[in-house]
Parts: C-alpha cells; sequence; structure tokens
C-alpha cells in the first residue's frame, strides 16, 4: 500500500441493493474514502474483520443475518464497539429508528431522503 492510501478512511458498505451499494461506492471514492461493498449480514461482520473500517453504512434489511443483530454483535466486541455505524434504510418507523439509537447508531438516514452525496458528506461529518 502506497503511504499516500493509509490516510484514506475506510468505510464498509453493507447494503443488499447492488446498485445503491455500486453507486455509493462510487460516490465514496471520488471522495477520498476507500471503500468496500458486502450484500449480507453474515458477510458484513467478516468484512468488519478483515477491514477494520472507521465507518460502516449499514441496511436494516439484508439476507440471513439483518442489520440490527450486526449493531447489537458489533457494539458488543470490545474491537468494534467504537466503529461509527450509520443506518441507510427504507425502514422510517420511529420504532425502528429508536430501535437503531439505541443499539448504537450514530445516525439514521432513510434513503428516499438522501442522495448519495448527502450520504457522503454525512460520513465526513461523522468521521471529523
Amino acid at each position: 500500500m502506497e503511504t499516500g492510501e493509509k490516510a484514506k478512511p475506510t468505510i464498509l458498505i453493507i447494503e443488499d441493493e447492488q446498485f445503491l451499494c455500486s453507486l455509493m461506492l462510487k460516490k465514496l471514492e471520488s471522495s477520498g474514502f476507500l471503500a468496500r461493498g458486502v450484500f449480507g449480514g453474515e458477510e458484513g461482520l467478516k468484512a468488519v474483520e478483515e477491514l477494520k473500517p472507521d465507518a460502516i453504512l449499514l441496511d436494516l434489511l439484508l439476507p440471513g443475518i439483518d442489520g440490527f443483530e450486526v449493531m447489537r454483535r458489533l457494539k458488543k466486541d470490545e474491537r468494534f464497539k467504537e466503529v461509527p455505524i450509520l443506518i441507510i434504510s427504507n425502514l422510517g418507523e420511529p420504532s425502528d429508528i429508536t430501535k437503531a439509537r439505541e443499539l448504537g447508531a450514530i445516525d439514521y438516514l432513510i434513503k428516499t431522503n438522501y442522495s448519495p452525496d448527502e450520504i457522503v458528506t454525512k460520513v465526513w461529518q461523522v468521521l471529523k
């Protein structure tokens, strides 16, 4: 890895919608992040172990292990409990938002309300 590469924050996207995931990857990378996308909860947990990301964009509706369970496991793990998790979901019920915040989500973004550019801005804000 080159010296300049190391300074880039690493973002992990755990999202089952491939189109949105690839769009977010492109946006994040063009904005100065190293980014990786995975498509399920179990895959996401493995990727966190490998990447040790600086922040995670997490969908709640995932195949296998859902986003709530992914958050529960990460927040119980000493190595990852401080990694900021931003929820990006279509679930907009107040009970879902409350549950995600109680589990440790730093922010909750409803997909239809945010453009990829706005999501990238949120990620930068969280990392500052």
